[in-house]
């Protein structure tokens, strides 16, 4: 993304604002064209690589337009804001109608599911991906996909609770977010408790799956940034990553046990 010079945006929204200004449209829809690129990339990484993404990029673009047409100035949010919420609930309903998830990979991951858990009577411990891959008579790398791919898919269920709703009421939300975000004290202590499994479970990871993990979840590197950081190919650390989600649940799941 070029730097734009702050008169310049104000500029844009001027004209947009209060002339419907098409071109001042148009340069906004560029500028904030990052924002889409950034959701397309992180969601990307955990769907079926089949997936086309320039389908995913036409709905963020579709949600950065709703944004547009949508934002009220005069409210004390940031646009970048707004438009991440929408661009990614646009992304994420649009998923949702598309059940992008296979019937074939639905029946796969359920057979996973069935195979873990005779491994871990069998065994006495949770089965790595490799064993698992073995009893199935696949790649251990695809059993990691299908297991980060079914992960993404209960993100959207859950996600499918809270869908769009109109910029008014979403603004509102967004406004009053640290006030609706307190936890009781049992709520508190169980977020602490699972915070200290997860980071429990981050330290029994390669030191490249804990700089992956951190750079993607905290640092908010798409995994083309993340690559170029580690100078490792984007698909290299679209392994990695999955790899390290199929560790984190095994690991997670013992501890919660």
């Amino acid at each position: 993304m070029e730097a734009v010079d702050s008169h310049v945006l104000e500029k844009w929204w001027e004209k947009w604002i209060k002339n419907n200004d098409k071109q001042a449209a148009n340069e906004l829809i560029n500028h904030y064209m990052y924002l889409v690129q950034f959701h397309v990339e992180r969601i990307a990484s955990y769907i079926p690589e089949n997936f086309d993404k320039n389908d995913l990029k036409s709905l963020g673009l579709m949600g950065l337009f709703d944004a547009l047409n949508k934002f009220d100035p005069d409210r004390n949010l940031k646009f970048d804001t707004y438009a991440t919420f929408r661009i990614r609930g646009t992304i994420m309903d649009g998923l949702r109608k598309e059940d992008w998830l296979p019937r074939s990979l639905r029946e796969q991951t359920k057979k996973i599911e069935q195979v873990t858990e005779e491994l871990e009577q069998r065994l006495m411990r949770t089965p790595t991906s490799t064993e698992i891959a073995k009893e199935l008579g696949k790649a251990p790398e695809e059993i990691e996909t299908i297991v980060s791919n079914s992960l993404f898919a209960n993100v959207i269920s859950i996600d499918s609770a809270y869908k769009s709703q109109e910029s008014e009421e979403l603004t509102e939300l967004i406004s009053h977010i640290e006030d609706e975000d307190t936890l009781t004290p049992d709520e508190f202590a169980l977020t602490e408790e699972r915070k200290a499994e997860l980071a429990e479970g981050i330290k029994q990871l390669n030191k490249n799956e804990q700089l992956v993990i951190s750079l993607f979840y905290q640092e908010e590197l798409t995994l083309t940034e993340i690559g170029d950081v580690l100078d490792l190919t984007t698909s290299r650390i679209s392994q990695i990553h999955k790899r390290a989600i199929f560790k984190l649940r095994s690991i997670l799941s013992k501890l919660s046990t």
